[in-house]
């Protein structure tokens, strides 16, 4: 492990620092932006204005939100020396972003001030003041700046803790809890829809702290923990993090066997950087240095801004100087346009973490329970088939086999082999979409030149046969595409289809050889829905984009009486036709589940997974929708 080199001396309490405002070297990084030109693609902080948004209320349940990271501002109250308005300026700007960037929390990482003297923090502490007027949730730790370094959280009254208390932070609505020594606090932010938990530790936690911080997990066992305090990691000059000598400690007696810890932050050494390390779980613990102070103005008090979105299991992360940014541009010296924003490697990035799977060892996602049938069966719904009829996964459906319509309308599927193919051609299956009603599917193992597969055709007396549905109609899939489905030549394979070329419905424009009706995928996976409509003589599409493979979708084809929608897990896709398209031309023939046919000939077989499927006689909202749980 390298031995970090600390370019942060120790003070005493009431003894002067011996450092410089700023040393000589590294006053301008290579990660500076450019010339305060915001590129294409600056972080939704940069592109906002540094205006008062509303009344800085936060959204608790949107999958957005956003943690803020204030590293060291020690230079900016030193002695007589340094400038409070950078700060002020960080702070006014969290404040006032609260509600347009859902900012839930804020967190000093220590070093507030340089020599620890009552003065400064005094100075500190009324710039935070911003913070408890607005009632923005924040907490704050002593760095070694800030106390005597040479003594833990044991160390009894201090200055900082003077103008940092917990009764500080008690007040505010996040506020956990903190050690008796007043040094250590913790706090619960709800967002998306969750609880968060913030560890703010002192610069030394005592073996009693650490009893403690395991006690407030073990308190709020399902809760994902983030820990700040001011030092845990360094920094090579790539940017590449390792754990310092008391790093490695705080490592082994509390966040290796804390699961719930998946992110520390800490300032202490610069340069910044970061790492990924491996916990006794087995799972990533995202290990974060942010130290900016040997930069132009002691770093400007530039900010971090960890914007969480569980939407897409990401992490976008910006780091800039809300002080320059709110100078006029034409106004900003040279050094602060090379400084407004580091868009450096390990300034700005994006983490991708699956928080479900990173969570489940402590708080595991369940599953929606499977649904009765009567649930599924909406008023109008005309057919509704299940494939759990077998506890066997991989078993074959033998040939012949009739999967019964749950509706009650007598649309009954019986499967039908290619010639040339063998039963395992169409197998059970316990794979399934986690919002499925069941908790199985059908594989389909179809291809084609030559033709080969089996699949699913209704019964010649069903009644769905001959409806043309003028007055709207909804069909429902869950489908997965197997990994190899574009190497493997699967081009314009069916979902969904109804028998009969366009001339056996009586249509004579574009193609008459083609379907009447197809849910079909093309060369690149993108799904497309293709019909004659009773109102028109040539073929409607609408177009989706190209689906991923290895993971279950749910489609929904939605037609109003007059328009048609494409559905992918509840969202409209974008190439639906404004013509209108009233019903389906029908030559009172069968629907087919996993084939498609041109001019009257099956030409290929299904090549994936088919879940629950659905049609109904009238347009469905989303919310009504197989996919939709709550």
């Amino acid at each position: 492990m390298q031995q970090p080199v600390d370019n942060s001396p120790s003070p005493v309490p009431g003894a002067a620092s011996r450092r410089t405002f700023l040393r000589g070297a590294g006053l301008v990084g290579a990660g500076a932006a450019a010339a305060g030109v915001l590129g294409a693609g600056a972080h939704p902080a940069l592109a906002a204005e540094t205006t008062a948004a509303g009344n800085g209320n936060v959204d608790p349940e949107s999958p957005r939100f956003t943690i803020a990271v204030i590293p060291d501002t020690q230079y900016l109250f030193d002695g007589d020396r340094g400038d409070p308005a950078p700060l002020t300026a960080s702070l006014r700007y969290i404040v006032d972003q609260r509600a347009a960037q859902n900012i839930v929390f804020a967190a000093h990482l220590g070093d507030v001030v340089e020599n620890a003297a009552a003065a400064e923090l005094d100075a500190a502490g009324k710039v935070f003041d911003i913070f408890d007027k607005r009632k923005m949730p924040y907490s704050v730790l002593a760095g070694n700046h800030d106390i005597n370094s040479r003594t833990d959280d044991q160390r009894g009254p201090s200055a900082y803790l003077d103008v940092f208390p917990p009764s500080r932070f008690a007040p505010l609505s996040t506020f956990g809890g903190a050690t008796p020594d007043g040094y250590n606090t913790y706090h619960l932010v709800r967002a998306a829809g969750q609880e968060w938990l913030i560890f703010a530790l002192d610069w030394r936690a005592s073996a009693g702290t650490i009893t403690w911080a395991k006690q407030v997990l073990a308190a709020h066992p399902r809760t994902p923990a983030i820990l700040t305090t001011h030092e845990v990691a360094s920094a090579d000059a790539a940017g590449k993090a390792t754990l310092s000598a008391y790093g490695q400690s705080l490592w082994n007696n509390l966040i290796n066997d804390s699961d719930q810890i998946f992110l520390t932050l800490n300032g202490h050494y610069w340069p910044p950087g970061r790492t990924v390390l491996t916990n006794a779980a087995g799972h990533d613990v995202h290990v974060h240095v942010t130290d900016y102070q040997d930069r132009y103005y002691g770093g400007s008090a530039m900010i971090r801004l960890y914007h969480f979105d569980l939407a897409r299991n990401t992490i976008d992360v910006e780091t800039f100087s809300p002080w320059i940014l709110g100078k006029v541009a034409e106004r900003r010296n040279p050094l602060e346009r090379e400084e407004i924003e580091l868009t450096g490697p390990v300034d700005r990035f994006s983490l991708a973490i699956d928080f479900p799977a990173r969570f489940a060892g402590f708080a595991p996602v369940p599953a929606p329970d499977p649904r009765p049938v009567k649930e599924l069966l909406v008023k109008g719904t005309i057919g509704y088939w299940r494939f759990d009829q077998s506890a066997t996964d991989g078993a074959t459906v033998p040939d012949g086999y009739q999967v019964n319509d749950l509706s009650g309308n007598g649309n009954h599927l019986t499967r039908v082999t290619l010639a040339g193919s063998d039963a395992t051609a169409l197998r059970w299956s316990a794979e399934h979409h986690p919002a499925q009603p069941t908790r199985a599917s059908l594989r389909f193992n179809g291809a084609k030149k030559p033709a080969r597969g089996a699949y699913l055709r209704t019964v010649d007396t069903a009644p769905i046969n001959d409806l043309t549905l003028t007055g709207g109609y909804t069909i429902e899939a869950f489908v997965k595409l197997p990994e190899d489905v574009r190497a493997s030549d699967h081009a314009w394979m069916s979902v969904v289809s109804r028998f009969g070329a366009g001339r056996d419905g009586g249509k004579t424009g574009g193609d008459p050889s083609e379907p009447l009706a197809t849910l079909s995928l093309s060369d690149g996976m993108a799904l497309q829905w293709a019909v004659f409509p009773t109102n028109q003589n040539d073929i409607s599409s609408n177009w989706g984009h190209e689906m991923r493979t290895g993971e279950w979708f749910h489609v929904a084809v939605v037609n109003d009486g007059q328009h048609t929608t494409l559905y992918v897990d509840g969202a409209p896709l974008l190439r639906n036709p404004s013509t209108p398209a009233v019903g389906l031309a029908t030559s009172g023939e069968s629907w087919f589940f996993g084939a498609y046919h041109y001019d009257r000939l099956v030409e290929q077989g299904f090549y994936g997974w088919l879940g629950d499927v659905r049609i109904v006689d009238h347009a469905l909202p989303v919310a009504r929708f197989m996919n939709a749980t709550a």
